[in-house]
């Protein structure tokens, strides 16, 4: 950590150049003697990656980044704010603390946050960057976390971890006993010192895969946002062995749309089944991860037009988790039926569909955008379909 990167001068270098061409920046060189070019460039394009996904530090003076691999790595605030929300007590420890975005958030609401950053420079960094948002109740030692537990006596009402899905020798990988730490192998430890272990990992890891991976899984929670699937966060309770239960979250900007079910209750349950009625729903991505296509059906009383279809419809318009759309028209998929409806543009969207989107706009001469959704999929009678709708605002 290059404490130079600090001074007024060089901040308002790394300011002036967020959105400059970096090619440019490096070709003129830059006239700090004693940083490197190299680094201030990193500064830049680490902040710069902030301004949405970290305004909280983008915003603050003096923050001090690190690469922007981290930056990618890291949680976003709004999926931090949120798994914070899910957690209560008074001490949490993290074990695999990063850029440290997570343990700001517990620490708004755990008396005491235990911050475990086995990398010196980024342990470094994030304590002087936690100095100057004001944050007093982190501690923050630069040491493996599963190390930390076995040295430890202390016991933590939450432990969080977020292993590394990039193994030294395999690559990229998604199965937890590929992952670093192995989280399987050291789960005994984590419940000497915890009640309650969160887990976050990838979207891609299967439920029945990290089910048979871990035990005393209590919730899995499926966390999109903007319809977008981020994370799943795992909850384990020790010596609980009830039914698991599903909850899915889209953060959307002003507010959170959720659905939640039992996992073992979606095997058992089946859709009712119709005709598209006068509305239609899309689920949005975090329930279609989730896999809760009968339970959404018997909780909201929407039919489903087709077995694998995941289109949903109903008389009356209900509150739904996902888009919501008013039929307008109904046609049969054929070239000439489409033609002789005049449309020039229009948003597309395929649901058991064999022709993809973009072979659909090519054939048809079809342009995007538009206030009319078209949604070419399959009803109950095994028939290809158009449903021209209009979104419910």
């Amino acid at each position: 950590m290059n404490t130079s990167i600090l001074n007024t001068e060089t901040q308002k270098f790394i300011d002036t150049n967020l959105h400059a061409d970096i090619t440019s920046v490096l070709l003129k060189g830059t006239n700090f003697p004693d940083i490197e070019t190299s680094s201030i460039i990193e500064q830049i394009e680490a902040k710069k990656r902030s301004e949405k996904k970290l305004p909280t530090w983008f915003n603050t003076q003096n923050i001090y980044f690190p690469n922007k691999l981290n930056i990618e790595q890291t949680s976003s605030e709004i999926t931090a704010q949120h798994k914070a929300n899910l957690m209560q007590g008074e001490t949490v420890i993290d074990l695999t603390g990063g850029f440290g975005v997570d343990c700001l958030y517990f620490s708004k609401r755990f008396k005491s946050v235990t911050h475990c950053e086995i990398n010196p420079q980024l342990s470094q960094i994030v304590k002087h960057n936690y100095k100057q948002l004001g944050i007093e109740n982190i501690e923050t030692p630069c040491t493996d976390g599963v190390e930390y537990l076995k040295s430890s006596t202390s016991s933590f009402d939450w432990i969080y971890i977020d292993p590394s899905r990039r193994h030294d020798s395999k690559g990229k990988v998604f199965f937890l006993n590929d992952c670093l730490p192995n989280v399987p192998e050291h789960l005994d430890l984590l419940f000497k010192r915890s009640k309650n272990i969160m887990i976050k990992t990838s979207p891609l890891l299967d439920f029945s895969v990290g089910i048979g991976e871990l035990k005393h899984v209590k919730t899995i929670h499926v966390i999109a946002v903007n319809n977008e699937v981020k994370e799943l966060l795992w909850i384990l309770e020790s010596d609980f062995n009830g039914e698991i239960s599903i909850e899915t979250s889209n953060l959307k900007k002003d507010n959170i749309e959720s659905f939640n079910f039992i996992l073992n209750e979606e095997k058992i349950t089946d859709s009712s089944y119709s005709k598209p009625l006068t509305y239609l729903y899309e689920p949005n991505a975090a329930i279609l991860k989730s896999g809760a296509f009968h339970s959404i059906s018997k909780q909201l009383i929407v039919s489903k037009l087709h077995k694998h279809s995941h289109l949903y419809t109903s008389d009356n318009l209900r509150t739904f988790p996902g888009r919501a759309f008013k039929i307008e028209t109904i046609l049969p998929y054929n070239k000439k039926a489409i033609k002789k409806a005049g449309f020039i543009k229009a948003n597309i969207t395929t649901r058991n569909f064999p022709e993809t989107v973009q072979n659909i706009r090519k054939k048809l001469n079809i342009k995007d955008g538009g206030e009319v959704y078209l949604f070419f999929t399959t009803n109950m009678e095994n028939n290809k379909v158009v449903l021209v709708a209009k979104k419910v605002l």
